[in-house]
């Protein structure tokens, strides 16, 4: 798969304005200047583990990261100590996400795409008082407790407000051999900090696009739709063989994670007590659907059911696919398997098509906004899946491309303003149940638009731009900090 780390400072990967001064997060920057708002399927749908792709996947990329470059810049044997200080949404909810877990994994040598989810379970909330060892790069044997991991949420750097630094330091103790910061931006993108703002394109991409006008006047002049202008512009990156054999292995892996949610059954780690459902909705329906003659339609039911799966595996730390985000995993899984199953001829080449329509849209509202619940709310993270899902069903269901970009605006524009406040910091409440119902609104959303013939007041550009400012001005207690909403008006026993 393509690397998920890009190149900007001073404004986020995603495209965004920078979310501004250390204190308050709230000013603005001028946005990268980029040559097309398209990001690979590969990377925007990446196979990693739960519980967060900002606070887990990301995080693990980079110790990673600052791993290899020990071992590159010939200093790793030097090494004694590793330590790591999380800033802002990291260092505040960090510790129910699993995000010390994922940094020493990562620094073992671990990848998300490929590790077993067990092996970073435990990692570090399982460290003895004394006496542990981290097997740093793999190859290199260094000491290590819980307390070379520090949280400092009131601190937010500049550059996002997730955050973390690394530092190696060697026999002295008294100047890091190495230290480096980096930031988690969102669907496990990372960046290091100094790197230039502008993102270059490595591939110039035939049919590059900046906002939703450009992407249906290219539409509307070739005679294509959204997923044929994704897959030219995939193709020109990876080659027709590796994107489609990458498509599949990520339905495949959204496949995996519902059906093994369906099956799974018990209590979510975390300490709040959550019940897996998933499982108990999955036999009822079973019954209702076996009915001689069945008093109602199960489809929307089971359309839940499929959001929870997934979302209760992430919540357990299994493996899930970001899309965009871990947080908001179960929407795009759920909308898919609904159209497998409740469409009439529908089939692999149509899921296909209905991931690259949704990276289509998700690469727009990365590349203008945010799909980071830190920068802007769950708006940018249930929002966007939503949207991406709409639209994407839409376009499976036979929609032109302006009726799919209408559905992928009447997804996003019922998300508006919504905050993200996870009780305990863990990805659980609301958020596993908020997946559900945002997977029940891109259905609406895409038959609604069916209904007209795409022609609306309100542009998707003009939802997108509005959710970017809606999370500029968004107060910080409300961006993934655990710090307002239900996550201090709920009581955690």
């Amino acid at each position: 798969m393509s690397t998920l780390i890009t190149k900007a400072s001073g404004a986020t990967a995603t495209g965004t304005a920078a979310t501004g001064t250390a204190a308050t997060g709230q000013s603005e920057q001028p946005a990268p200047v980029r040559a097309s708002a398209y990001g690979s399927a590969l990377d925007l749908f990446s196979i990693g583990i739960g519980p967060s792709s900002s606070h887990t996947v990301g995080p693990m990329r980079a110790a990673s990261v600052f791993a290899d470059h020990l071992v590159a810049t010939g200093r790793l044997t030097d090494v004694t100590r590793v330590t790591c200080s999380l800033y802002g949404s990291l260092g505040a909810t960090g510790l129910g996400h699993g995000t010390p877990d994922a940094i020493l994994a990562g620094l073992a040598g671990l990848q998300p795409e490929t590790c077993d989810p067990d092996e970073v379970r435990a990692s570090w909330s399982g460290l003895p008082d004394e006496g542990a060892t981290l097997t740093l790069a793999g190859s290199h044997e260094i000491p290590i407790s819980k307390v070379d991991v520090s949280f400092v949420p009131r601190t937010r750097l500049p550059g996002h407000p997730n955050a973390l630094t690394l530092f190696a330091w060697g026999k002295t103790n008294v100047l890091p051999l190495l230290e480096e910061t980096y930031y988690s931006t969102g669907g496990g993108f990372i960046r290091q900090d100094g790197d230039p703002i502008e993102v270059p394109a490595t591939v110039p991409q035939p049919m590059a696009y900046t906002s939703t006008k450009e992407l249906l006047a290219l539409c509307d002049t070739h005679g294509l739709d959204f997923a044929d202008v994704a897959r030219a512009n995939d193709e020109s990156i990876h080659g027709a063989e590796k994107l489609d054999a990458g498509l599949d292995a990520i339905w495949d892996a959204m496949h995996g994670c519902v059906e093994a949610g369906l099956i799974a059954e018990g209590i979510l780690p975390g300490g709040l007590g959550v019940k897996r459902r998933a499982s108990s909705v999955r036999k009822h329906l079973e019954k209702q659907d076996h009915l001689p003659e069945r008093g109602r339609d199960t489809a929307t039911e089971w359309l839940s059911a499929f959001a929870l799966a997934v979302n209760e595996e992430n919540a357990a730390g299994g493996r899930v696919v970001t899309a965009p985000t871990n947080g908001a995993a179960g929407i795009i899984p759920a909308v898919g398997h609904y159209y497998l199953q409740f469409v009439p001829g529908a089939d692999m080449a149509g899921i296909r098509r209905y991931l690259l329509t949704a990276v289509a849209i998700g690469s727009l509202v990365k590349a203008n906004a945010s799909i980071s619940g830190a920068e802007g709310g769950c708006q940018a993270e249930v929002g966007t899946a939503c949207a991406m899902a709409s639209g994407a069903l839409c376009a499976a269901l036979g929609g032109t491309p302006h009726q799919v970009e209408n559905a992928a605006e009447i997804a996003m524009e019922h998300h508006l303003g919504l905050t993200c406040d996870p009780v305990g910091g863990l990805v659980q409440v609301p958020c596993i149940e908020r997946n559900a119902i945002a997977s029940s609104t891109a259905v609406a959303a895409a038959r609604l638009a069916l209904h007209g013939d795409g022609l609306h007041l309100v542009s998707f550009d003009t939802v997108i731009e509005t959710m970017r400012q809606t999370g500029r001005d968004m107060m910080t207690e409300y961006k993934e900090t655990s710090e307002g909403g239900l996550a201090v008006n709920v009581t955690v026993c």
